[in-house]
């Protein structure tokens, strides 16, 4: 361990240009890698949260009326709620003005289905921020770091040969130190591709609920049915859905 600064001044100090800079992307790299780490796990886990909590008063509510008044009373803080809102003042514009422009034109069914669609496709867009920049730092960050290995071994290489005295035991140093920039790429790698897959399938999930819900709402607004204990599932299995 108290070797460890050692290697990576040694490493800074030996590099020419080329070399630091790579070390300053490699680093630039694990910091944006682990702040959209952090940054999109805080939301997805305030998204489960709110989400769980808004079914919660969706599926014990007399009515949709009720459901709007809670949303305009607490506030839009999760996919679930942002849909509702949005199909409930659809509903109700088309249904006061009608079609007064092209993007209302159509039924009232046809008008909130576009309007619920609108929705899920900026969640999604939500959802998906970052994890392009995610995938890409997984799959350059080592070769990165591998030409950083053979542009050290190269000079490394060059260094020797100009001194007639080298042997194996000079080039095991240089060497050693260059191979340092693969174990970082690697580093920098592994992170970010195993947060892309886990952020991948957490939006799949929760997309595929989202959808579900979407289905499950435009029923009741299209049928005109009220939210009671009656006519709907229990509300266990519908946080069962959000929960998994």
């Amino acid at each position: 361990m108290t070797q460890q600064p050692i290697l990576w001044f040694t490493l800074w100090d030996q590099t020419d240009f080329i070399g630091k800079s790579l070390l300053i992307i490699l680093m630039g790299m694990s910091c944006v890698t682990w702040y959209l780490i952090i940054s999109k796990t805080i939301m997805i886990v305030q998204a489960k949260r709110y989400a769980t909590n808004f079914l919660i008063t969706f599926w014990n509510a007399t009515s949709l009326k009720q459901v709007e008044h809670e949303l305009i009373a607490h506030g839009v803080r999760d996919p679930f709620s942002h849909l509702t809102i949005h199909a409930l003042h659809a509903q109700s514009h088309h249904a006061q003005f009608g079609a007064n422009r092209l993007e209302e034109a159509g039924t009232t069914g046809e008008f909130v289905t576009r309007s619920m669609r609108k929705v899920i496709d900026e969640e999604t867009s939500k959802l998906e921020n970052g994890l392009t920049t995610l995938a890409t730092i997984g799959a350059t960050a080592p070769f990165v770091g591998l030409f950083g290995t053979v542009w050290g071994v190269y000079h490394a290489l060059m260094a020797i040969a100009s001194d007639a005295g080298a042997n194996f035991a000079s080039l095991a140093g240089p060497v050693g130190e260059a191979l340092v920039m693969t174990g970082l790429g690697l580093a920098v790698a592994i992170p970010a591709v195993l947060a892309y897959n886990s952020f991948v399938r957490n939006n799949r999930v929760l997309l595929a609920k989202l959808d579900g819900f979407a289905h499950e709402l435009f029923v009741f607004l299209t049928t005109g049915q009220t939210v009671t204990h009656q006519n709907v599932k229990p509300i266990s299995s519908h946080l069962s859905r959000v929960g998994g």
